[in-house]
């Protein structure tokens, strides 16, 4: 039986990262459904376009508490059951891409960035307010919710690194999750980072914000 549990454990991570809770809450809310207007990722950023800030503040959170919630399971209680780092990096890696392409909404998830914040979080409080703290820093300089997320997601596995005193002295299962994240966010950037080099991406709280959210309340109606 325990030779199954890494397999179990990765399998529930990516059921629970497949719950895509833009879609959930904001049916809940009375919303239109996220793939509809705006940008049409199902994430906190785009239910915000719908004009509800509790929607996408609900939405933030339970993406990143389904990121954080197994991680922190299999950290804590696994190595009792003889679940190791290479299970803690399998069920961060299966939870994240739960969201990215979730089996219960047709393999058509969000682009992951409050996941991999709450799996990061669950990996290490430090590392995750780490990035946490960058993504803010960029997004108040830049307005550019994209690129802070780019940036954050391109320190996160210089952050691990560092916080373990080396490359060498690094968990290298979880290390190479956070890479692999880092390299899905940036993919799942593409269009973004084509906007942005254009000048063509919007800001946050910029007029075609604004329009967006304008257009999710119509489709509402």
């Amino acid at each position: 039986m325990n030779a199954l549990l890494p397999s179990l454990a990765t399998v529930l991570a990516y059921l629970i990262g497949s719950l895509s809770f833009a879609v959930i809450v904001s049916r809940a809310f009375g919303l239109s459904d996220p793939r509809t207007y705006g940008s049409g990722n199902p994430g906190a950023t785009n239910v915000l376009r719908s004009g509800s800030k509790k929607a996408a503040a609900v939405t933030l959170l339970l993406d990143a508490l389904k990121g954080f919630v197994p991680v922190v399971l299999v950290k804590y209680a696994g190595p009792q059951f003889g679940l190791e780092e290479g299970t803690l990096a399998l069920v961060a890696i299966a939870a994240f891409l739960g969201h990215l392409f979730p089996v219960f909404f047709q393999f058509k998830g969000g682009k992951g960035v409050a996941t991999a914040l709450g799996v990061l979080l669950g990996i290490s409080g430090w590392l995750g307010l780490l990035v946490l703290l960058t993504w803010l820093a960029v997004a108040v300089i830049s307005r550019y919710s994209s690129l802070s997320a780019l940036i954050a997601s391109i320190a996160a596995p210089v952050y691990y690194v560092l916080l373990d005193g080396s490359l060498w002295s690094a968990e290298k299962p979880l290390l190479a999750a956070i890479i692999a994240m880092s390299a899905l966010l940036l993919w799942r950037h593409a269009q973004n980072i084509g906007r942005l080099l254009k000048g063509q991406e919007s800001k946050i709280g910029s007029k075609k914000d604004k329009a967006a959210a304008a257009k999710g309340k119509a489709a509402k109606h």
